[in-house]
């Protein structure tokens, strides 16, 4: 598999193993149009390529994603138009990530915010850095989380917790996040790529057909959720791109003020 096209994400293979790595370090590894379309098509490639049998997702640099660009978000907000296509996209990661029947392992080696959240929650084992932090703050940029938040959360810390989280957009440790059930392991930054390698070995090193087959088999229950709530949710969220609130959190972020919120 030629991964050439590929700017915005890198990707390795050693040992059986793929490493999907994001790759704009200077900007937290925040998500672009351009960084998004490639999400849109990375787990599809990965799944075809016959050198690797277990997937790692991490990002470049001190964090796992920041999460939407906010120069990305100002565009949109310019050209609403460009929104149909990202809500096609954001579909697209969503259920390759899902279809994707080799394992896929994030590597949380800093925050993981908004998208980057997503993503690695939507992993099939979630490993964390002590000093991560892990939220989703749509609601902050005056935005619904429709990218999968409204999905994912809910099944990993049920309804309550979910709700909380998603309505405040509050970030939590990674500690935190283990002891609620949102993710597995936390472990000290220079142990991190070390246990992350031994997992993936392990699983490289199984019966690939059983694990790959057992992920198919719990994933069907959350493919059809995410059948059933994407749409609305992707709907939502594109409403709330034309909300004054939304102009208003991406005009008071860009400069460095509290944002004024009026319900609109």
């Amino acid at each position: 598999m030629n991964y050439d096209r590929y700017t915005q994400l890198t990707v390795t293979v050693a040992g059986r193993i793929g490493t999907i790595t994001l790759n704009r370090p200077d900007r937290l590894n925040a998500v672009s149009a351009a960084l998004h379309t490639e999400l849109a098509r990375i787990f599809r490639d990965v799944e075809e390529d016959p050198a690797i049998d277990v997937v790692v997702l991490t990002g470049a640099g001190s964090a796992f994603c920041a999460g939407g660009d906010i120069e990305w978000m100002q565009d949109a907000i310019d050209r609403p138009e460009t929104f149909e296509q990202t809500a096609r996209e954001g579909k697209q990661i969503i259920f390759s990530l899902l279809d994707c029947e080799k394992p896929v392992i994030a590597k949380v080696n800093g925050h993981a915010v908004g998208l980057g959240a997503t993503l690695a929650l939507f992993c099939d084992v979630i490993f964390a850095s002590e000093k991560a932090r892990i939220g989703d703050p749509h609601v902050s940029v005056g935005m619904v989380a429709g990218d999968g938040g409204a999905v994912i959360w809910p099944q990993l810390i049920g309804y309550a917790r979910a709700k909380e989280y998603l309505m405040t957009g509050d970030l939590i440790s990674a500690q935190e996040a283990q002891r609620i059930g949102l993710i597995n392991h936390v472990l000290k930054p220079e142990e991190l790529d070390a246990a992350v390698l031994a997992f993936a070995s392990r699983l490289a090193g199984g019966a690939l057909k059983a694990i790959r087959w057992s992920k198919v088999s719990v994933n069907i229950g959350l493919k059809q959720l995410a059948h059933s709530i994407m749409d609305t949710s992707i709907a939502y969220e594109v409403l709330t791109n034309a909300s004054a609130d939304h102009a208003e959190a991406v005009a008071a972020f860009r400069e460095k003020r509290k944002p004024r919120f009026t319900g609109a």
